[in-house]
């Protein structure tokens, strides 16, 4: 034990050696490592690369050729993969059949739907397609609805595996169709002494019950952590919330991922539908789409524009059905997590970017095996700022103090408006990487990734560089380079 204790010991000091030695002359700036320090985070835990987009060598690498894990900065690895290798116009498309005849206004027969991975049908998308079949004609079905997922080749997941959270929205499982990012949304509203459950949309079949306990002398301040919502394992159509809820919160609404893909869009394609006038007389049955040519084929926006909703709000959902939706486009259909990994590698392999040490699961940063160094994600922001599709690279990121999962970050800060980062969080993960702007008008790119149960405390240190980058008064440097490989 003695031995093993010493090798650690050993091994970290040659890691703090080896961070100090590759900072080419400039030392890291003291504020930064304080705030590490009282963290309690030791420097070896760390990686850091910050390199003016206009130079040949970074200005501070430290553990640059580490493998960590960089939690939802990863999704800048499959936004960068997507953009080129899909092209900012890309749109994925969900095809409709009407299996029998139309007239009058009713479908004899079965509506046919095959999804292709759309990340992004909303409410208002959904709408919109149920408004193209109102169109074409269709007013009322007299038929299943037949419901066509093999798009994807998905083994089935358990969606709390990840943290014990499985109807956390985060944890939310791909599908070829999924809607509204598999939300359920449920509103409660105080009514006397108990709190009723109102859904967003009708959920036909879905029993609700509320055992929620109204809270006269409680202001409403975490009402979300005060509450537990349950999905039985007895009545897997029933939902459960319990807890407390202040009276003072009035109405609040709740978002939550109660059911597999599939069942979701099959409620909420049906409360829409019915929400504007339409029957379906038949039940929702798993099938396969006709070989003929579709009534409709329904055009999602453009990835440039899911690309922004993806990355400044982190949408684990989106980013995963991307990652399958690119082994699909490059290796042909169905989609599978292996065809997504080896589409990913094969674009970064081809833009000169490092992926020895780059370990893909998800492509959304949702994973305990994910990896990437700090170096070859500077390899990457570089290889975007070149390309010609920097600009829909970049205004996908968050606006530090400004919008997404920065917006309450950093306030106060000069940062504020002067950054645009991609924000990496789970348990003993935290990471920022993308632009900073410079007081002098340099551009320079930032990486900082932390692994260790303090990362949770790194803000401070993370505040700390961002705002000597920002300052942009640097000491001379040399010019050597880092390994990255």
């Amino acid at each position: 034990m003695l031995c093993a204790r010493a090798v650690f010991r050993f091994l970290s000091s040659l890691l703090i050696a080896g961070c100090v030695a590759s900072a080419h002359a400039v030392p890291l700036p003291e504020a930064f490592t304080n705030a590490l320090k009282q963290a309690g985070i030791p420097l070896d835990h760390v990686a850091v690369v910050v390199q003016p987009l206009d130079a040949d060598a970074p200005l501070l690498s430290c553990n640059a050729g580490a493998a960590l894990n960089p939690a939802s900065v990863m999704k800048l690895v499959t936004s960068y993969a997507a953009l080129n290798q899909l092209g900012p116009g890309y749109v994925w498309t969900t095809d409709v059949w009407a299996d029998g005849t139309i007239a009058d206004g009713v479908l004899n027969g079965n509506l046919v739907i095959k999804g292709h991975g759309d990340p992004g049908l909303t409410l208002e998308q959904m709408w919109l397609l149920q408004r193209e079949l109102r169109a074409r004609g269709i007013r009322h079905i007299h038929g299943n609805l037949v419901l066509d997922a093999s798009y994807f080749d998905v083994p089935p997941t358990d969606p709390g595996a990840f943290d014990g959270e499985p109807l956390a929205l985060y944890n939310a499982t791909p599908g070829a169709l999924v809607a509204n990012f598999n939300a359920t949304t449920l509103h409660l509203k105080p009514d006397g002494q108990q709190v009723m459950i109102v859904p967003d949309i009708a959920l036909p079949g879905v029993a609700l019950t509320s055992q929620l306990v109204l809270d006269d002398g409680t202001a409403c301040n975490d009402w979300k952590d005060a509450i537990t919502p349950a999905v039985p394992e007895a009545d897997r159509n029933a939902v459960v919330l319990s807890g407390r809820y202040p009276r003072g919160c009035g109405e609040q609404a709740v978002s939550l991922n109660l059911f597999e893909p599939a069942a979701t869009f099959d409620l909420i394609f049906r409360g829409l539908w019915a929400e504007a006038g339409g029957t379906l007389t038949g039940t929702t049955v798993a099938g396969t789409a006709p070989a003929s040519e579709p009534l409709l084929r329904f055009s999602s926006e453009p990835l440039a524009a899911a690309l922004v909703r993806l990355n400044k709000y982190s949408n684990n959902l989106m980013a995963r059905n991307l990652f399958l939706t690119l082994g699909a486009e490059a290796y042909g259909a169905p989609a599978t997590l292996d065809k997504g990994a080896r589409a990913v590698r094969e674009v970064l392999t081809q833009r000169g970017i490092a992926t020895r040490k780059l370990v893909l699961e998800n492509g959304a940063g949702l994973s305990r095996i994910e990896r990437i160094s700090a170096g070859a994600l500077t390899q990457l922001l570089r290889a975007a700022y070149r390309s010609p599709l920097f600009a829909e690279f970049e205004s996908a990121l968050p606006i530090v103090a400004g919008d997404g999962t920065l917006k309450r970050r950093f306030n106060g800060s000069v940062l504020a408006g002067h950054a645009h980062l991609k924000t990496g969080t789970l348990r003993d993960v935290s990471a920022l990487a993308g632009y900073v702007d410079t007081a002098s008008g340099q551009r320079v790119s930032f990486v900082m990734l932390v692994n260790h149960a303090n990362a949770s405390r790194s803000e401070a240190a993370q505040r700390a560089l961002l705002e000597w980058v920002a300052a942009g008064k640097y000491p001379d440097r040399g010019e050597q380079r880092d390994d990255v490989r």
